[in-house]
């Protein structure tokens, strides 16, 4: 079963560039994957043009030209237009009360980077927790 996420920045008008995440949604899948990963603001830009993705990996780009959905290489994110072809899967730019509307209702988690952080929430509900404290208290604790 999928646990469906939106993964976004908060830009300078702040409004909110997100894209859906299809699979692994949870804060020690997706999120994990972003503290890891995608720290740098340049790279979440990047990350975000592509659209919406199947999943998230620590790569964005494919060190070879075999990569698609069939057949993707190792840590590489599969995006739905560029790896399946489809269309209509672009990011979108919205408020932050929008992505608590009945349009996004159907996701488990909502992460957004902002201020050099990422937060995430159930998508129930608008408790923003800091991504990055609580990985940093995990790795103390383990």
């Amino acid at each position: 079963m999928a646990t469906r996420c939106r993964i976004g920045m908060e830009l300078e008008d702040g409004t909110i560039k997100s894209s859906y995440c299809h699979w692994d949604g949870y804060p020690t899948g997706v999120g994990k994957t972003l503290i890891e990963n995608y720290n740098e603001i340049e790279k979440i830009k990047d990350l975000l043009s592509f659209g919406d993705m199947s999943y998230l990996a620590p790569e964005i780009h494919p060190s070879g030209e075999t990569h698609s959905f069939d057949s993707a290489e190792e840590n590489v994110t599969v995006f739905y237009k560029r790896d399946r072809g489809e269309s209509q899967v672009n990011s979108v730019i919205t408020s932050k009360d929008e992505l608590f509307s009945a349009m996004y209702n159907f996701l488990d988690f909502i992460y957004l980077y902002k201020d050099g952080n990422w937060y995430y929430t159930y998508a129930k509900n608008e408790d923003w927790k800091n991504l990055n404290i609580i990985f940093q208290d995990f790795a103390l604790t383990s």
